[in-house]
């Protein structure tokens, strides 16, 4: 069985997001750019399936600018068999939509008829958390989200998820789509003789065009903006001086 497996290149969790002076999005020039952490948990969870004996090819695919290849060579370099680039040039004003995205998997996904498609559950620059539930929305697969912990056969995948009243097991019909939470696994470190490896293995180049998917998005960005600055704490004598703050300055009371 072949999984397919999607991954983002977003701005690195560590790095402060700043916004472009002109205000028409995020800085990314010169800033540091890692694989999205929940698509690196989607890419282990692949791999410790392969390694089970679960599944005999593990494929990474990105859409996103000629840089996204960084992206795709960590994904080669933990140890996927191959990868997908579908080249897309962002425009800020119109940014690519969680739907477009959906469109062009659910398109590879007819290609490369993978028995399990695996994401991360969101990106850590927008947060949709809606790419999965649309893709399996398109392909008519069953879907299981938040995945915390899975379980693989030959026709069935069993998947754990954290829910408000606490573990929901679920069992899904292959194929499906499962977006990984962060619990399900660490994500392994690549070796230098794996990064070295990944240098030979091939990235497939393709075009939404050549996937006969229209990409076109009817939102505009007009404006970003950073969130105003939290005003200083202010200490106080006693509580009853709090209490009346809060009654007569805040009226909350």
């Amino acid at each position: 069985m072949k999984i397919l497996v999607a991954v983002k290149r977003v701005v690195d969790y560590a790095v402060k997001v700043r916004v472009r002076p002109d205000r028409t999005g995020v800085e990314t020039a010169s800033v540091k750019m890692s694989m999205n952490p929940f698509c690196e948990i989607a890419v282990e969870e692949a791999l410790r399936l392969r390694e089970a004996g679960a599944a005999a090819e593990v494929v990474a695919a990105t859409v996103g600018p000629s840089q996204s290849a960084d992206t795709l060579r960590t994904a080669l370099a933990m140890g996927a068999d191959r990868a997908v680039h579908v080249l897309h040039d962002p425009n800020p004003a119109r940014p690519l939509l969680p739907l477009a995205v959906a469109k062009i998997l659910r398109a590879l996904a007819l290609q490369e008829n993978p028995g399990l498609v695996i994401l991360g559950k969101q990106a850590i620059d927008d947060d949709c958390n809606q790419t999965g539930q649309m893709l399996a929305g398109l392909l008519n697969w069953p879907q299981g989200t938040f995945a915390s912990k899975v379980i693989l056969n030959k026709e069935k995948a069993t998947v754990e998820r954290e829910v408000d009243g606490g573990i929901e097991t679920i069992s899904l019909d292959l194929p499906a789509v499962i977006t990984t939470d962060l619990r399900l696994n660490q994500p392994r470190y690549a070796t230098l003789p794996n990064i070295m490896k990944a240098k030979s293995k091939v990235i497939k180049k393709v075009t939404p065009e050549d996937l006969d998917v229209d990409i076109r998005s009817d939102m505009e960005v007009v404006e970003v903006t950073e969130p105003p600055k939290r005003k200083a704490g202010v200490i106080l004598s006693s509580v009853d001086e709090l209490i009346d703050r809060l009654k007569n300055e805040a009226r909350v009371l």
